[in-house]
């Protein structure tokens, strides 16, 4: 009963969806206040010292996850899925990357995810719009009409009512006055700190921007735990996974986000979603 009343007051809110990211409790929330776990690397997939995932973009999207990053390096004047250079590891074109989530988005139709790229080469960002527009993602993809508040991000219901619900940033050299839907992720975000080791791990700290206030603000939390095997050389911690991908583990950043903030994270971003508890503390943290 308490299901079905919920749906019917996501209808009333706007949305034809009767759940929104497998959850109807979701329908009526704003984007802003939802909080996603996210694939941190999500394209790097193996078992090799550059790999920060087991499994594919898709599997990671079937597993529940809603938020994949990957990174982009100028290969040919092209944008390509490398791990900070395409000799360390070549993961495709990013057209292939975004094909692959394209035929996902399209068999799910009640699931709003955001995409975070980054594009430290600065290759120009048309290239970007043209691989989302070869693919049919650009069909999909959410652009706001001007710079949002927290309180002005439509719900999840409506973004899937409207078909536009892929929500897109990238952390450098966006030009949305170019490709508008690539949103500046600190535009919109702040950081805590980045590949964070054992001895700043558990903090909810602002890194990025340097000096922005949370006031305002959406937030990613960086939980993913790495190894530094020689001075300013990082790795992930595969075999940490089941321990920093737990629930206490993951709490226990969330929880002094909480105090500091008033607010959980809208991002925790992960490496290897696919082990320890995953899906579980993003339930949680949604208090589903």
């Amino acid at each position: 009963m308490r299901r079905i009343l919920l749906s019917a007051v996501a209808l009333a809110a706007g949305s034809l969806a009767a759940d929104c990211n497998g959850h109807a409790e979701l329908c009526g929330r704003l984007y802003s206040q939802v909080t996603f776990v996210g694939a941190h690397n999500s394209p790097f997939v193996g078992i090799g010292p550059s790999d920060n995932q087991f499994t594919s973009p898709t599997e990671q999207l079937d597993l529940g996850v809603r938020f994949l990053q990957g990174q982009t390096q100028d290969k040919d004047g092209s944008p390509e899925m490398c791990h900070t250079s395409c000799i360390l590891e070549d993961a495709g074109p990013l057209q292939d990357y975004l094909q692959e989530i394209k035929t996902w988005v399209d068999g799910n139709p009640n699931e709003v995810i955001t995409l975070l790229i980054t594009n430290p080469d600065a290759i120009d960002i048309t290239k970007f719009g043209d691989a989302f527009t070869s693919t049919g993602l650009a069909n999909n993809v959410f652009t706001p009409s001007k710079q949002l508040a927290l309180s002005e991000w439509p719900t999840l219901g409506d973004m899937i009512s409207s078909g536009k619900r892929v929500v897109v940033f990238m952390d450098y050299n966006m030009d949305t006055s170019k490709v508008p839907y690539i949103l500046d992720e600190f535009g919109y975000y702040f950081e805590t700190p980045f590949s964070p080791t054992e001895d700043n791990f558990i903090q909810c700290d602002i890194d990025r921007p340097e000096g922005a206030s949370a006031d305002g603000r959406l937030f990613l939390a960086n939980h993913n735990l790495n190894i530094e095997i020689l001075p300013d050389v990082l790795i992930p911690a595969p075999l940490e996974a089941s321990d920093t991908n737990s629930i206490e583990s993951i709490t226990s950043q969330t929880n002094i986000c909480m105090s500091n903030y008033g607010r959980y994270p809208n991002v925790v971003l992960l490496d290897f979603v696919s082990v320890g508890d995953t899906i579980a503390v993003q339930n949680q943290l949604n208090g589903l």
